[in-house]
């Protein structure tokens, strides 16, 4: 069966009615051009709209609206799909938003699916891989973290895991944070004593570890405990995560009083402890609802053209975390329209609770309902509570959601100031909504990377983050200029062949106003920069404007020099057509354009150490002077891993057989540059 996905309402940005009244008033003759060109296109679009009408299936499915560059206006789903798209060709009745779409429409597609459920489904999909620009867009570049007990050994692993689910086993989640994973782990190693080491840490051991010593773990490596019960407490974990809590607590608690009666009071002892950590995961807290073993719960608040949905997760009776999002969406959405969008696309790639919570009424909550059940495979129900405790959590999410939204607004006066003081600065021919900032990292042309990071009004856009593997056989070793050189041929080459410049090569004209939701009528979000920021000084800088002049670019340009001993503060830069200069000490500007090159550092140094560590995994430890198959092997069976020989120090490498001092310190210094 096609898996399919969820509705979202349509979604354009309006137009400001204040903006007009400070703008020079056209004359009539103008007004009525302007008028004329919009039922012109209007009338287009119905005309493109009717054209496909009597190709729609009078079935259930998904249509998406297409614009006459190729690009898709909006994803819906519909019962009908003839009478839905029939309805977008009406004359009158549309609002504002809708005409806009249907005027920029000049093609429709559809994929019919057997039920409206798979239909919704598969219309979440699409919107969340699309981002369609009249559609509301889940903004989410950040994965949860999950608990995975693993499947794929005769001792189980519990552990922290993020990303794809390739391995077999049982995942629970989401966690909201890392921290509420880690603590989560480690009560669950007191209370069930699963190992949490590696495969081949497990399999190299002789005797127990420290966590065996701290009652942290039963020791199934060195045989401390037999499979049978070693699989009997990987059974009670599950069953613990699997919102069982209350049973296995009882069944603890049984055997305990058993062990007692007995007098086996060791033995009681142990299921006292396990008992005590158990309640620990659940009294650790800030909210726990005593009749709620597992539940969503989503809130949604409007301000100043912004929504905010608060997610909080339950699970086990206890709270794992919750998080903040701020959807696309037109500010005339209804909070009903926002929240129903929004929980289609966020359970797309993530499993549902059998409850979920949320503060307003929704159109289609039962289909959602059905399409969620019919994913999972198990009944789960969605809720709008009107009392007692349900309504108490969805009151907090709300609250949260209030002041999350207000940092946010808060945040983003802040970096409009920001973007306007930098434009200044720089003389920019307007306020910068994307920022590229491009920097290389190598050791003596080794392993060389260029690195892409993109900043905007929102901040960090790490979903755009590049990187770049120097590619060239003929550069010299440690050759920034070439390397440089490189990375922008490529970066602005594949610009032009994705997204080619209208209008004599002129950037699209986009909004002033960065403290308001952005407007309908602009174009979608450029890809192309506003600002392109290099880490280096005039040769860099040269380089790059060569690069760009060669390709027929006009784009912004700007270098920052480290200043004197690389000190923080007194950074040079460097425009086309200036003088080189500095900017005072405690200038805000200076503090936000030295984050933008440590983001671009950071980033291309760790991308930089991923490159290095993979070769050096194939080529193996024997890179390093005095290390051959023997020593190679010693240390792999006393560290388990490659990792933890890296983070080991000094004198944890000497513990090892055939290990000296200066062979310790030259696998120290491999690992960690500049450590002598």
């Amino acid at each position: 069966m096609n898996t399919p996905k969820p509705e979202i309402a349509p979604e354009v940005e309006p137009v400001e009615e204040d903006e007009e009244q400070s703008l020079p008033q056209p004359d009539e003759e103008g007004l009525k051009l302007d008028r004329d060109a919009e039922e012109s296109s209007l009338a287009a679009g119905r005309a493109a709209i009717l054209a496909h009408i009597k190709l729609a299936p009078p079935r259930p499915g998904v249509y998406r609206m297409i614009d006459a560059r190729g690009d898709v206006l909006y994803v819906g789903k519909a019962k009908n799909i003839r009478k839905r798209i029939a309805a977008y060709a009406r004359p009158t009745g549309l609002d504002t938003r809708i005409e806009r779409m249907v005027a920029t429409t000049r093609r429709v597609e559809f994929v019919v699916t057997r039920t409206e459920t798979e239909a919704l489904l598969l219309e979440a999909n699409l919107i969340k891989r699309l981002r369609p620009r009249f559609n509301v867009t889940l903004r989410d570049d950040k994965s949860f973290p999950y608990i995975l007990i693993t499947s794929d050994h005769w001792a189980p692993q519990i552990l922290k895991h993020r990303g794809a689910r390739t391995r077999p086993g049982q995942y629970y989640g989401p966690f909201a944070s890392v921290w509420a994973v880690n603590r989560t782990i480690n009560a669950l190693q007191r209370a069930f004593l699963l190992r949490s080491c590696s495969d081949p840490f497990f399999e190299s051991r002789t005797r127990p570890c420290l966590l065996y010593q701290i009652k942290r773990c039963s020791a199934p490596c060195t045989k401390e405990i037999d499979f049978k019960d070693y699989s009997v407490l990987v059974g009670e974990a599950n069953a613990f995560l699997s919102g069982r809590s209350k049973t296995v607590k009882d069944e603890l608690a049984q055997e305990m009083e058993k062990a007692s009666a007995s007098l086996d009071f060791e033995r009681a002892a142990v299921y006292r402890d396990r008992l005590a950590a158990l309640s620990a995961i659940q009294s650790h807290q800030g909210v726990n609802p005593r009749g709620v073993e597992e539940a969503d719960v989503f809130a949604v608040h409007q301000q100043g053209g912004f929504s905010c949905v608060e997610v909080f997760f339950f699970r086990t009776g206890q709270n794992w975390g919750n998080r903040a999002y701020f959807p696309k969406a037109d500010r005339s959405l209804s909070p009903e329209a926002v929240l129903s969008a929004f929980l289609a696309q966020f359970y797309d790639d993530k499993p549902p609770p059998r409850l979920i919570l949320i503060s307003h009424e929704i159109d289609d909550r039962a289909l959602l309902a059905e399409a969620l059940r019919t994913k999972t495979g198990h009944k789960i129900e969605i809720l709008v509570p009107q009392r007692g405790e349900k309504k108490d959590l969805v009151e907090h999410a709300l609250a949260n959601a209030r002041e999350a939204l207000g940092r946010k607004l808060a945040e983003t006066i802040s970096q409009q100031k920001l973007l306007q003081q930098l434009a200044e600065t720089f003389g920019l021919p307007r306020v910068p909504r994307r920022i590229e900032v491009y920097d290389n990292s190598h050791i003596q042309g080794a392993n060389a990377v260029g690195a892409m990071i993109v900043a905007g009004v929102e901040g960090f856009q790490k979903s755009q983050y590049r990187k770049f593997n120097i590619r060239s056989t003929e550069l010299a070793p440690g050759d920034d200029f070439a390397m440089m050189r490189e990375v922008l041929t490529r970066r602005f080459k594949r610009l032009l062949s994705e997204a080619p410049r209208s209008q004599g090569g002129e950037l699209m004209p986009h909004s002033q106003d960065l403290g308001s939701a952005p407007e309908a009528d602009e174009p979608a979000e450029s890809p192309w920069p506003d600002l392109v920021l290099i880490d280096g000084g005039q040769g860099q800088l040269t380089a790059a404007r060569d690069v760009l002049a060669g390709l027929g670019v006009e784009v912004p340009l700007a270098a920052i020099a480290k200043g004197p001993d690389r000190d923080a503060g007194r950074e040079t830069f460097f425009v086309p057509g200036r003088d080189s200069f500095k900017l005072p000490p405690r200038d805000p500007v200076l503090y936000f354009v030295e984050r933008l090159r440590d983001e671009a550092h950071r980033f291309a140094v760790g991308s930089h150490r991923v490159r290095r560590n993979r070769d050096m995994r194939e080529s193996g430890l024997q890179e390093i002077v005095g290390i051959g198959p023997t020593r190679k092997r010693a240390l792999l069976q006393h560290f388990g891993t490659l990792k933890a020989i890296e983070r080991a120090s000094v004198t944890d490498l000497m513990q090892v057989d055939g290990i000296s001092a200066e062979t310790a310190r030259r696998i120290y210094a491999f690992f960690h540059e500049g450590a002598a």
